[in-house]
């Protein structure tokens, strides 16, 4: 297993993001080194932002990044988690996943939001809300999957806001939904109706209920609990999962992030078993 910290923040449309993203990342980045025992590849990001441009904000700068992720995903040597800055960090390995293990890959999407909105849509246009919807083929052409994910094959876990057009994608079987407290047995459930066959996993932290873990920007009351979404990342052991990323940190200091210590743990256990 190798582990990439990405401290992009463009994607993100709030006053500060820059600066708590980043850090939100190295502190991460820091935790991962010393509890799995592997250096971490951090993985150069832009470090300004751009203007909005047909819809999407910071677009320049976004698509700046995309190479460097790129390289560093050519010769993996096995799965890759991904250390994030702000949800559209994982658009590429997702999209890398996508190219190499084909149409019948399943994306679990652990998020408070869904992701789901185009630049058409989106009332932010921040890309982070955008990100899920562009792997599944949708949104601005510069940024969406090619090959895109099946329809059905994302699962939302423990998502509880939706926008309009993120709430249509799920009535239309776009998207799958386990709507929290998420339990493990009918992720599972899900996963397996949707077809999947190999699994990436995505976790942005503000999945968590506010009530336990602090270091996220967004704090949507009625989320999970540390020991549930660990609970739901062990109970998929009977699946190939090929990579997966922890997102949206905003820790500000060891103290602050250690709570995700066993997330980290056990996300790593379902990827070392793939190794």
């Amino acid at each position: 297993m190798r582990v990439h910290a990405v401290a992009q923040w463009q994607g993100a449309g709030w006053p500060d993001a820059e600066t708590r993203l980043s850090t939100g990342c190295a502190e991460l980045a820091s935790l991962a080194e010393e509890i799995l025992g592997v250096p971490v590849v951090r993985v150069p990001v832009d470090a300004a932002g751009s203007p909005t441009e047909r819809g999407v904000r910071n677009r320049a700068a976004l698509l700046a990044n995309r190479p460097a992720q790129l390289a560093a995903l050519e010769n993996p040597e096995g799965p890759v988690l991904t250390l994030g800055g702000d949800c559209g960090a994982d658009l590429v390995p997702i999209g890398v996943a996508r190219y190499r293990y084909g149409p019948t890959l399943g994306v679990l999407w652990f998020d408070a939001h869904a992701d789901a909105n185009t630049p058409l849509t989106s009332p932010s246009a921040a890309f982070h809300g955008m990100v899920l919807r562009a792997l599944l083929g949708e949104g601005d052409a510069d940024f969406v999957a090619n090959p895109a994910l099946a329809p059905g094959r994302a699962v939302l876990v423990g998502t509880r806001s939706f926008d309009r057009s993120e709430a249509e994608a799920v009535r239309s079987g776009l998207l799958r939904h386990v709507p929290p407290p998420a339990d493990p047995d009918q992720v599972i459930a899900t996963l397996r109706a949707s077809g999947a066959e190999t699994v990436y996993v995505h976790v942005d932290v503000d999945v968590l209920d506010p009530t336990a873990y602090q270091g996220t920007h967004y704090h949507e009351p009625g989320g999970l609990t540390v020991e549930r979404l660990v609970a739901c990342l062990d109970a998929l052991a009977e699946f190939d999962v090929v990579g997966g990323a922890i997102t949206e940190c905003t820790a500000g200091d060891r103290t602050a992030v250690s709570t995700l210590v066993p997330v980290v743990e056990a996300l790593a256990r379902r990827l070392t078993a793939r190794s």
